[in-house]
């Protein structure tokens, strides 16, 4: 008898991961209904967004006047944020803030005042005003050089008197680090 029950129980098991197998896979692309599954890497979901990084640099930007994006990093969704870009803004008065734009509609959901002293150690406000290629221009140029991948994540550093961006691609299975200095060259790529 348990013998039977042992090969029922076998036999019940396996037609389930027969049916699992052969069913069709969901095929929804929204970035919250593909990383619930948690087994997305961040670049995955990223190339997913409905909205770029250009675009949503473009929406933070215009929030105040005259301000530079210098950061961004996308986010997947979490229990209370949706997958957003997190983009910082310094401001010619040496204010810096975040702005969190949703991945799917591009707009701004939040924004936060940020300490630009915290933030930055050899870094000042003029040296991103002086910048003869933005973060948004950096992008696409980094973008070309990926072959075609879709830029998700940047940061500024400073390169001597200048600023320099590290630029992160996703490709269709890996991402890339493209890193592009202020007069929008490659750097060692």
């Amino acid at each position: 008898m348990l013998n039977r029950l042992a090969g029922a129980a076998g036999l019940l098991a396996l037609s389930a991961g027969l049916a699992l197998a052969q069913a069709p896979a969901a095929t929804g692309t929204a970035p919250q209904a593909n990383q619930a599954s948690g087994d997305l890497k961040e670049f995955q979901v990223a190339k997913l967004a409905k909205v770029s990084l250009a675009q949503a640099l473009a929406t933070a930007e215009s929030q105040g006047d005259k301000g530079r994006a210098i950061d961004a990093d996308f986010e997947k969704a979490d229990g209370k944020n949706p997958a957003h870009y997190s983009i910082k803004v310094v401001y010619p008065d040496g204010k810096l803030i975040e702005y969190g734009i949703d991945a799917d509609s591009g707009a701004v959901y939040k924004s936060e005042n940020q300490p630009i002293e915290r933030y930055f150690t050899r870094l000042k406000t003029a040296d991103f005003q002086n910048a003869k290629t933005s973060l948004k221009d950096a992008l696409a140029i980094a973008e070309q050089k990926a072959g075609g991948g879709k830029a998700y994540e940047a940061e500024v550093e400073r390169d001597g008197q200048s600023v320099q961006y590290e630029i992160s691609v996703a490709l269709a299975d890996r991402s890339q680090e493209v890193k592009v200095g202020p007069d929008g060259k490659v750097i060692g790529n």
